[in-house]
Order: C-alpha cells, then sequence, then structure tokens
C-alpha cells in the first residue's frame, strides 16, 4: 500500500468520521488511542498461544478497528497486526526515528 493511499485514509472529512463506530473515535479504546500515535516508531508485543510473545518494531502507519499497520523498521515493508493479540506496546517518545522518516520519506525508493 502506498503511503499516499494511508494519508489519504487518515485524512477523512469529520462527516465521515460520525459514522465511525466508538472504538475508533474515543480514546478509552485501544484503536482510538492507537490512532493518536501514528506515525510513532514502536515496539509492538503479541501473544501466540498460550505464552509465547512475539514483537515487532516500527512505524505506526493505520489503525482500524481490529488491526494495525506497522510500517517495518528492518525493510521498509508493511505488517498487518491482529490488534486482538496485542499485549504491549512501547512507544518511542525520542521522536529520533520519526525526525529520520520526516528527512528521508522522500527518498523512500531510493536503493543505495
Amino acid at each position: 500500500m502506498e503511503n499516499k493511499e494511508i494519508e489519504n485514509r487518515q485524512l477523512l472529512n469529520p462527516n465521515q468520521q460520525d459514522n465511525w463506530p466508538e472504538t475508533l473515535k474515543n480514546p478509552i479504546y485501544t484503536p482510538a488511542f492507537l490512532r493518536e500515535q501514528i506515525g510513532k516508531l514502536m515496539r509492538v508485543e503479541f501473544l501466540i498461544g498460550t505464552n509465547n510473545l512475539v514483537d515487532r518494531i516500527g512505524v505506526l502507519e493505520d489503525v482500524g478497528a481490529s488491526y494495525i499497520l506497522l510500517r517495518s523498521f528492518e525493510n521498509d515493508s508493511l505488517v498487518y497486526c491482529d490488534i486482538y493479540a496485542i499485549k504491549f506496546i512501547t512507544i518511542s517518545t525520542t521522536g529520533i526515528y520519526a525526525n529520520y522518516l520526516q528527512m528521508s520519506k522522500y527518498n523512500r525508493n531510493t536503493y543505495y
């Protein structure tokens, strides 16, 4: 999915947001809280089975009612993640990586 498509989905007008479910509008719910964190670097830990934790690190690109999209830290690919398997999220507050992304977003498809 292209970045412009994601940006277009995030820039919905208020009339469209009125039709959203409460879980996407009210930050007491996980999806709405995470929508406020779009663009931030984070480590997301998922519970697989009964006692196996797996983590993914990336920049939060989009949030739906039952999923999140992370831009992978390693290879710039999008990872679709089940929101119901999330156990812990560590959100970066330094902004160092976010600043790097802002500077390099125009060169994202350039390979050296």
